[in-house]
């Protein structure tokens, strides 16, 4: 698992265009008896890779598979060799622990030891949309690969928790993404003569003052939401107000009802353009849906993980999104996140020019994976899940 995880950390791919990845992850598979191949799926490049008995049911493990466009600062051998791109999110061992648990799974079946199937789901393109707004994900369901699966299961490394300890959480446990353009449009004109237009920078403070008022006081603080603005393109020169603001920001929720609610209330804060004299617009691009974690499922893993030895620890994963959240929204499932943190104190965030892991993780994680789905289908043939 090292040393896929190594050759795949030199040679990372973007979202949608993960094509020698996947052949990797190809190559290696067929070197096994057992395994049936598909190739080609979930916008391109995706590989779902299942182990049957013949009869029973059907569980599924998930891995994503694409890179950042970061430009790596780590200088160790393994380091990027694509300039401009990283796997600054650990995709590379997420892919090594399944192809792991592939080859655990493989052997139990070999041995008649398991009965129904196992789908591994090498996933591409979670980090970013195409131009139609959709990740890997939905494009898998869409092709059916989860048709005919019960319950689904992913993990995700955990730069903030050491080896040795996951993080579960369960129900809402990561945020809906929501993305916003908007636009401000007012009458500009020379600096020295504010009072002869209406100055859409000056309608931007009070738009400003009101957005960062919405969580707290439209949304309860019980509630959980995020509003941040990331983006402001205004102006050509110091003595020219501007005829048009260009805003761009992202919302976070965990539950539907609040999702819908943070929207209408983040678009009414644009509605002050008029108060002021100005217009505006305004753009939502829905993205994917909370992870919401089935807490039977993650009972499941709990079981596992507590005949491991693995301490867990209990709290959701913040308001990061993930597009495993629109697997989970189609049928019960559960992501759990793994301690990867190295030992000498450093920081290494996911999405940081310098994240790396510390691969003591990665038998852990292959571990975890392949004895949930024996255990699912071993308690499903016994009708006890």
């Amino acid at each position: 698992m090292i040393a896929w995880r190594r050759h795949l950390h030199q040679y990372p791919e973007l979202s949608f265009q993960e094509v020698e990845t996947a052949n990797f992850i190809i190559s290696i598979l067929e070197k096994l008896d057992n395994v049936t191949i598909e190739k080609n799926i979930g916008g391109g490049n995706g590989i779902v890779a299942t182990l049957s008995s013949g009869t029973g049911p059907t569980f599924a493990l998930r891995a994503d598979m694409d890179a950042l466009p970061i430009q790596e600062e780590n200088t160790f051998s393994f380091a990027s060799k694509n300039k401009g791109v990283m796997h600054a999110c650990g995709h590379d061992a997420h892919v090594a622990m399944l192809l792991g648990a592939v080859h655990i799974l493989a052997e139990e079946f070999s041995k008649g030891a398991i009965t129904g199937t196992v789908k591994c789901i090498f996933q591409p393109a979670e980090e970013a949309a195409d131009e139609d707004g959709l990740t890997g994900a939905p494009y898998m369901i869409r092709e059916g690969v989860l048709d005919d699966v019960e319950s689904i299961v992913a993990l995700h490394v955990c730069p903030w928790q050491p080896v040795g300890t996951i993080q579960m959480n369960d129900g809402y446990s990561m945020a809906n993404v929501d993305n916003f353009k908007a636009k401000i449009y007012a009458k500009g004109g020379h600096g020295g003569y504010p009072h002869m237009g209406t100055d859409p920078v000056w309608i931007l403070g009070a738009i400003l003052q009101a957005f960062y008022g919405v969580v707290g006081r439209r949304i309860s603080p019980l509630d959980t939401a995020v509003a941040s603005i990331g983006e402001i393109t205004l102006g050509t020169a110091n003595n020219i107000m501007p005829n048009e603001i260009q805003i761009g920001g992202t919302l976070r929720t965990y539950t539907p009802e609040i999702r819908e609610k943070l929207a209408l209330e983040i678009e009414k804060v644009f509605l002050l353009a008029e108060t002021f004299g100005g217009e505006y617009e305004f753009h939502l691009e829905k993205g994917e849906p909370a992870l919401n974690n089935d807490k039977r499922i993650n009972q499941l893993i709990e079981s596992v993980v507590r005949d491991t030895g693995v301490t867990i620890h209990w709290e959701p994963f913040g308001l990061g999104g993930e597009d495993f959240g629109h697997m989970t929204e189609k049928i019960p499932g559960a992501l759990f996140f793994l301690g990867c943190a190295l030992e000498d104190g450093e920081e290494r965030d996911l999405h940081t020019p310098n994240f790396t892991i510390d691969e003591r993780c990665l038998p852990i994680g292959a571990a975890i994976l392949a004895e949930t789905a024996r255990r699912f289908l071993t308690a499903r043939a016994k009708g006890e899940l």
